[in-house]
């Protein structure tokens, strides 16, 4: 689930170039920045019980609410490499995906609320997390810390993916 966090990253801010320039024999770094949001993950198997999602996410002294927008997820297919060039297709998974921006984002300590409504109109439990958001290098140290929050939400209630 870790891989939702670090593609959310990659896919929101697609474009802005890093300052950082490889070292020797190190590979370029990825014309992306960071995401500074909250992203929750609802698994196939809880998903069809979520009809809609409000989340809260508090750091540092500052919070930040909404309802957000559930989006399908999807898994990656590997077609194959054919001549040095390889191949992938996104085939839905029966996830759904949502994410809370926020204005700025750390690894100090943060508290997440899940709140949500079933297809019914039911309120549905009403989940609370405090974690710490994890920060990590997936393009080399050279291309700067990327720091996540990935959290998923269940029958069990919300967890922190990875």
């Amino acid at each position: 689930m870790r891989k939702h966090g670090l593609l959310l990253a990659l896919m929101t801010t697609a474009g802005l170039a890093t300052a950082c320039g490889p070292g020797p024999g190190a590979a370029p770094c990825p014309a992306i920045a960071q995401a500074t949001a909250v992203s929750v993950t609802v698994p196939a198997s809880y998903a069809p019980q979520v009809a809609a999602l409000h989340l809260k996410a508090c750091q540092d002294g500052t919070c930040r609410e909404d309802n957000v927008e559930l989006r399908p997820g999807s898994a990656s297919i590997d077609q194959g490499c054919t001549d040095g060039v390889c191949s992938a297709t996104a085939s839905p998974d029966g996830t759904k995906l949502a994410t809370l921006f926020l204005d700025t984002l750390t690894e100090s300590p943060m508290t997440a609320t899940a709140a949500g409504t079933g297809p019914d109109g039911a309120a549905l439990p009403v989940h609370t997390l405090e974690f710490r958001p994890r920060g990590e290098y997936p393009f080399g140290e050279h291309c700067g810390r990327f720091i996540t929050a990935s959290l998923v939400l269940d029958a069990e209630g919300l967890h922190q993916s990875g």
